[in-house]
């Protein structure tokens, strides 16, 4: 791919659909809501690995090559489906943090964009989506995990959907390449989206863009439909914070209202667009 490829990586509810709709603007950029290619690497892997008949057919650069391919076979198209051929790819998916150690085999140079949000507001998110369709029951809980907000907050902490994109963030933010990190904060994308995406487009070293934030037109209302959680994916047509109290119960918020390690950024690399500075603090690497 001579394409420059950039991630968007982090946690659920916190903004990575709306920048990607915001990115898209540029026609410079192709970003989208998350794609299956670090799933379809992920399974290439498995049967090329041990555990499989065929492992003695693959050594480590066949691998590489194979992995590489399938960014290539998957973004091959892109230039026909776009009103002008994007040079910049973002791939979003939450896995990404954790395979920061394949990436760096696989591109020489490569940005990771990491959304997050404060995890108790994540939680609120979800049980609001989840009310605004009481009579649609998804996949994202089962009979048993789905009968009280209690339930339904500790399966998503302990499954998939926010545990695992959690653990997968802390381990990138504490990780050997975490330089390769850009935090950005819900918070500050809605509430001064022009500074956060001029603080984005100084870390990616590409060239400044006028963006409409308030016309942002993109949604994938069949994946949520597919899911079972309609409007799991929209995103508002004007970026703007709107403030309100959560719907939580109290001592489950405050379960969940430290988790926010981000905060400190001590012992990492990681560029952050926090809320308590409102610009990247660049770190010393040296």
């Amino acid at each position: 791919m001579s394409r420059k490829l950039h991630f968007i990586s982090g946690l659920p509810r916190s903004g990575s659909t709306l920048l990607a709709g915001i990115l898209r603007q540029n026609p410079r950029f192709h970003a989208a809501m998350s794609s299956p290619v670090a799933g379809l690497i992920n399974g290439a892997l498995e049967q090329m690995g041990a555990g499989s008949e065929f492992y003695t057919f693959f050594d480590d650069e066949r691998r590489k090559r194979i992995c590489r391919a399938l960014f290539d076979a998957y973004y091959s198209d892109t230039a026909a489906t776009e009103e002008a051929v994007p040079n910049v790819i973002f791939d979003t998916n939450r896995l990404w943090t954790a395979r920061l150690h394949q990436l760096v085999e696989l591109f020489d140079d490569f940005k990771v964009i990491c959304c997050v949000r404060n995890p108790a507001w994540i939680m609120d998110s979800f049980e609001v989506i989840y009310r605004k369709n009481p009579f649609d029951y998804s996949r994202m809980f089962n009979a048993g995990s789905r009968q009280t907000v209690y339930s339904r907050c500790e399966a998503l902490m302990g499954g998939s959907t926010v545990g695992s994109a959690w653990m997968a963030l802390k381990e990138a933010y504490y990780g050997e390449y975490s330089d390769k990190l850009l935090l950005v904060d819900y918070d500050l994308l809605t509430q001064h989206p022009g500074k956060t995406l001029e603080l984005i487009y100084r870390f990616l070293g590409e060239a400044a863009f006028t963006h409409n934030f308030d016309d942002i037109d993109y949604e994938d209302g069949e994946f949520d439909y597919k899911l079972g959680v309609k409007g799991l994916h929209s995103v508002r047509k004007k970026v703007e914070f709107r403030p309100r109290r959560t719907i939580l119960p109290p001592d489950l918020f405050a379960k969940y209202q430290d988790m926010d390690f981000w905060r400190d950024n001590t012992g990492t690399a990681a560029n952050i667009i926090a809320k308590q500075q409102n610009k990247i603090r660049e770190k010393d690497n040296a």
